[in-house]
């Protein structure tokens, strides 16, 4: 049985005769009756009672077409599904981020993207920038929004630099140097509570670049896997820090977010994918968060 049976009987049924569905189809009525005698033959039950006058279907046959109508809307919603996946208007999409990234205004992209694509499931999954790497390249991420990649990923993922971070002093309020643009060179002597390298390489890698830069080794008092913590522990007075500007959570009232006047004092804040893994979804998913920040930054200008 094939979905041209179907479609057949529906034509006669609706047309009332053979002769009609022939010339509704543009089919030749000879090769109709066949294709209908066959199936009848092969469900083993009579659909139509057949005159000169008439064609009508028996009760079976009327049975039959209900059934054979659902079957040609499910085809045709298949196939609309098929094609709509195959431009990137549905599937299931799956975004990693990390709260202390900054760059694009992350929830109104996701708002932005369900608007523009409402039967697409979007599932968000908060990662630190070393995890999103390998779910990457596993295929538990699609996207990633995440820092620059470590070399031994570089030949599995792709990425696009969405904003440079900039790089501040995070500090006491009543510290000498507030409100800046500090001099590294003036915090040489500090404590420093810094984000774990196994965290995020690119941010810990920067602030010993910076201070390298600066003449001094910084002393590490503490090290933490997490943005929040970070300025907690400022806060409790266990030393300064060196982070990319966190926008969202920079209000902090007893703290200065002080920036550097080192002009490489930046992180980069990158989009990454597994190109293996690609498809229209995806690729529709990354030229919207290009776009959104590409009008983000006009605005701030």
């Amino acid at each position: 049985m094939e979905l041209r049976h179907l479609r057949y009987l529906v034509a006669v049924a609706e047309q009332g005769s053979f002769s009609g569905a022939a010339r509704t189809l543009h089919v030749a009525q000879s090769a109709i009756s066949e294709q209908l005698a066959d199936l009848e033959h092969e469900i083993g039950v009579p659909l139509f009672s057949r005159s000169p006058r008439k064609t009508a279907l028996t009760v079976a046959g009327k049975i039959f077409l209900a059934e054979a109508r659902r079957t040609l809307e499910d085809a045709e919603h298949a196939v609309q599904l098929a094609q709509r996946a195959h431009r990137g208007e549905v599937g299931t999409l799956r975004i990693g981020f990390f709260a202390g990234g900054t760059g694009i205004n992350f929830p109104r992209l996701i708002q932005t993207f369900r608007k523009h694509y409402p039967d697409v499931q979007l599932s968000l999954v908060e990662m630190t920038p070393t995890q999103q790497w390998p779910a990457l390249v596993e295929g538990r991420i699609d996207v990633g929004f995440t820092r620059r990649l470590e070399p031994e990923f570089r030949s599995e993922l792709q990425s696009v630099v969405m904003q440079q971070d900039p790089i501040v002093a995070i500090l006491p309020k009543n510290h000498p140097v507030v409100p800046g643009p500090v001099d590294l060179r003036d915090l040489a002597h500090e404590r420093f509570v810094l984000s774990s390298r196994e965290t995020s390489p690119a941010v810990f890698d920067k602030v010993i670049e910076l201070c390298s830069e600066a003449g001094f080794s910084p002393y590490i008092a503490s090290l933490s896997s997490v943005w929040s913590s970070v300025v907690l522990m400022v806060q409790a007075g266990e030393g300064i820090s060196l982070l990319p500007l966190n926008e969202q959570q920079f209000r902090t009232r007893d703290l200065a977010f002080c920036p550097l006047k080192a002009k490489s004092a930046f992180v980069e804040f990158v989009m990454a994918w597994s190109p293996r893994r690609d498809n229209t979804l995806i690729s529709s998913f990354r030229q919207l968060a290009l776009m959104h920040t590409v009008n983000s930054n006009q605005k701030k200008r």
